[in-house]
């Protein structure tokens, strides 16, 4: 049977998510116009989203339906 390999984080979803965005931003600042710089924003624009969603998921203010 195959086993999984595990990865201890050693930072926070959203810290990963912000420094993801932010090479992904500094890495599409060096292309040209294009295809490829388009990919680089879209995705640190999903990374992005993925933090703000994560934040308000774990906000305080954010309560179970009852």
């Amino acid at each position: 049977m195959l086993q999984r390999r595990r990865i201890k984080q050693t930072l926070s979803l959203p810290e990963r998510l912000a420094d993801e965005a932010k090479r992904l931003r500094e890495a599409a600042k060096s292309l040209q116009p294009g295809l490829e710089r388009e990919r680089l924003l879209r995705k640190a624009r999903q990374d992005e989203t993925a933090l703000h969603l994560t934040k308000w998921l774990n906000s305080p203010g954010l309560r179970p339906p009852t």
